[in-house]
């Protein structure tokens, strides 16, 4: 750790609490993104995933800040009959193991105090999306922010400096396509499509959960190394071949019926699928050309394509933020984390 980190322990620590990774962004006082970290969190095993996650992030810090804002999604997995259930025990375990001042972003209040998490749970509830949007629209007058991460993509509206998406809530951003259940690492693939072009044929995909996005993105070789956490699919590894066989399985085949060219090619195929279906999503909204994407998460190499087929200017979201080279990539990767801390720190401004 830098000794700029020991120096500034006025920084905040924003937290992202997913349903599986946790993320970490220390921010300086003065804005300056000091050190982003992500760690596996699969918090449907139990809430106990959260502890040993805050133990692996608090492992890598020199010094613990007394200022920790929050937002989450691990509210929606499994273990919690509700999603208020999981705003509130997630609350009560983040307030419980951090010292200091812990503060939780609700997109309609902004930051509240734990004593006030019951009043707006509903609006604390998946508002990272919301987080992060607030922050980059303070550098971008027009613009779309399309954050695709491990899980899901979120496509954002910037109008006029202002958050103008139609959806507030997952239902309604999920009705309006501005969020949705794809992204680059942990999809299944039978949820991109039914069908798929392999060997000049059409063929049917099958329902089972043989492969996930990752294996297309370690074949395309788009996928960065360190955003390539989750488990696969069969347990196995994440070799370009054990890769290969898993997408082989989606359409019926054994990986040695065909050369390594044709499963990289099937790739690109599933690509492609995925690629129209953001297009699609980005044509219900109201943009003109030559408003940008602004492209963020483990995914946004997809967004640069999307910006290059769509003929729009593109931005790396990093390029927004003050954040060193090394802190950049997870800067992007880690953003509603990032957007918290940043957000609060304004607030106290």
């Amino acid at each position: 750790m830098s000794q700029s980190l020991q120096i500034k322990s006025d920084a905040t620590l924003g937290w992202d609490v997913g349903g599986a990774h946790l993320k970490a962004a220390l921010v300086s006082a003065t804005g300056e993104v000091l050190e982003v970290y992500q760690v596996a969190c699969p918090l449907w095993r139990g809430i106990a995933e959260l502890d040993q996650a805050l133990a692996e992030v608090f492992g890598q810090l020199e010094t613990i800040p007394q200022q920790h804002a929050i937002t989450m999604t691990g509210e929606l997995v499994d273990i919690f009959l509700s999603r208020r259930e999981g705003v509130m025990q997630i609350a009560q375990f983040m307030a419980d193991h951090l010292n200091g001042e812990v503060l939780f972003y609700s997109a309609k209040q902004g930051f509240v105090d734990s004593a006030e998490v019951s009043f707006y749970a509903d609006s604390i509830a998946s508002a990272n999306w919301h987080a992060s949007a607030s922050l980059i629209a303070k550098s971008i007058n027009q613009g779309v922010l399309v954050d695709i991460g491990s899980t899901t993509s979120d496509l954002i509206l910037i109008k006029d400096g202002l958050i103008a998406s139609q959806g507030f809530k997952d239902a309604e951003r999920m009705r309006f396509d501005e969020l949705i259940y794809a992204g680059v690492v942990r999809t299944p693939l039978m949820a991109l499509c039914h069908q798929v072009e392999f060997d000049s044929h059409l063929v049917n995909v099958a329902a089972e959960h043989f492969a996930t996005t990752a294996d297309v993105y370690r074949l395309t070789g788009e996928l960065a190394l360190e955003d390539d956490i989750a488990d696969t699919a069969d347990g196995a590894g994440k070799t370009e071949l054990e890769s290969a066989r898993r997408l082989a399985r989606m359409i019926g085949h054994d990986v040695e019926d065909k050369d390594i060219s044709a499963w990289k090619a099937l790739a690109f195929e599933f690509r492609k699928v995925q690629i129209t279906r953001l297009q699609e999503a980005l044509s219900h909204l109201d943009i003109n050309q030559d408003v940008p994407l602004v492209g963020a998460g483990a995914g946004r190499f997809l967004v640069r394509v999307l910006a290059e087929e769509m003929s729009k200017p593109y931005l790396y979201v990093e390029t927004l933020m003050n954040a060193s080279n090394k802190a950049s990539h997870w800067a992007s990767v880690c953003l509603p984390a990032v957007a918290v801390a940043s957000l609060s720190i304004g607030m106290q401004c």
